[in-house]
């Protein structure tokens, strides 16, 4: 899922664990059948999607042309499936275990550095407040 963010931030603890201004807050879930494919091709969509207004206010820029930056949040519970389970517990047996997940996430943050989108993060596994200031608001989610 990806929020456009007038400025966005995680905090673990008390401590600020990653911090952007304007651009993209990137909520990211990667499910058992994820790969480094799904990784490069995501990265690319997210950094030329075109969410950003023109002088006539239409979405017609991408993160690449307007300089903006990337806050991205590991997040399992977007793989949750609430359509099969029997109660009202989602499912997340679809997200990748962490040893699977992490080396991924790591890669998602890297295809998006290597596309010149500045890059923070938040801290895999940890229990994090996500500060976002939803600029529109607009939110788009992605599949890979």
């Amino acid at each position: 899922m990806v929020q456009r963010v007038s400025s966005a931030r995680v905090v673990v603890g008390d401590e600020v664990a990653g911090e952007i201004g304007p651009g993209l807050c990137v909520l990211l879930g990667v499910s058992r059948t994820d790969g480094e494919e799904e990784v490069e091709r995501l990265a690319g969509r997210i950094a030329r999607l075109r969410i950003f207004e023109n002088e006539e206010g239409r979405f017609d820029r991408s993160l690449l042309d307007v300089g903006g930056e990337a806050l991205v949040v590991s997040q399992f519970t977007l793989i949750a499936d609430t359509k099969r389970q029997k109660g009202t517990r989602p499912d997340f047996s679809r997200a990748a275990p962490a040893p699977e997940a992490e080396p991924l996430y790591e890669a998602f943050c890297a295809a998006l550095r290597g596309l010149g989108v500045p890059v923070a993060t938040g801290r895999f596994g940890a229990r994090m407040r996500v500060e976002i200031a939803n600029h529109g608001p607009v939110t788009i989610v992605l599949d890979a």
